[in-house]
């Protein structure tokens, strides 16, 4: 296809609960940075019973999907090919759909989280901690196998999540130990914390902020600041949110979904600010 010409071309964000989404407003931002006034980006509710259905259907307008839980699994088999990254965490974020007709997946999380961290300084760290254990966890550590050279503890609530953590570093090659959820603000003076948790999990760790934190990377991105982050800057740590990882990400499948870079980051993320605002 050739990005910017006559014909229309679509794209949309697809999961449960979908509403929520910033995705729409980030790359809705970027086709108007770029030009591409023909290029729409929706949103639509999607379980995993009805993907299938809503993939058979797109027509040849279509470029690409971004996909959010529950669907970053199911969709694989629904696909011609998946990129090693995907294949690292057995989670797809963003299907392409090539001029030759086939269904191409990726993850943009893993790097998106590289060029969060990179964005605030961070190139390499000796060892880091990570609050949680669910796919975006499993993410984190695909990112730390690229830039920590020494251990990751991982603070989890089950023995069951401690050893789905151990056998991710093992396959990812990461060297993982796991420790209890209830000792988790000894993760707290590590180098790099990646909290990976829902919304208020880690609300009561915010009075233990060591008095000189080094990084937090928080998920998160609303309600932003969360509590612990909040604590962080008031410390003077450094903080990457939830809204760093999501602009980067979306600025790699905004790349490959168009055909065009760079896609355009600060008014992207601008964008994404106006809108969390706005709510």
């Amino acid at each position: 296809m050739t990005p910017g010409a006559a014909e229309p071309h679509r794209a949309a964000v697809l999961g449960s609960p979908i509403a929520h989404s910033l995705s729409p407003v980030l790359h809705r931002a970027a086709y108007v940075e770029l030009g591409l006034t023909d290029w729409s980006y929706d949103r639509f509710e999607v379980d995993e019973a009805g993907l299938p259905g809503f993939v058979e259907k797109l027509g040849p307008e279509w470029a690409g999907l971004s996909l959010t839980m529950p669907l970053k699994r199911a969709v694989i088999p629904l696909l011609d090919g998946i990129s090693d990254t995907a294949a690292a965490v057995d989670a797809v974020n963003t299907v392409v759909f090539t001029e030759d007709g086939r269904r191409m997946g990726d993850n943009t999380d893993i790097p998106g989280m590289i060029g969060a961290l990179r964005e605030h300084g961070i190139e390499q760290v000796g060892s880091a901690a990570i609050l949680g254990a669910g796919a975006t966890a499993s993410s984190a550590l695909a990112a730390l196998a690229r830039i920590c050279t020494g251990e990751v503890v991982a603070y989890v609530r089950s023995e069951a999540r401690a050893a789905e953590m151990r056998q991710w570093g093992e396959r990812l090659d990461v060297e993982v130990r796991t420790a209890d959820w209830a000792d988790a603000a000894d993760a707290l003076r590590a180098p790099l914390v990646i909290a990976t948790t829902p919304a208020g999990a880690t609300d009561a760790l915010a009075a233990a902020v060591p008095e000189r934190p080094a990084t937090l990377f928080d998920v998160l991105y609303e309600p932003w600041p969360t509590a612990l982050a909040a604590r962080w800057s008031m410390f003077g740590g450094a903080v990457v949110s939830g809204l760093d990882l999501l602009v980067h990400q979306a600025v790699l499948q905004v790349e490959q979904m168009t055909g065009r870079a760079p896609a355009p980051l600060d008014a992207m993320r601008r964008a994404g600010e106006k809108a969390l605002a706005e709510r």
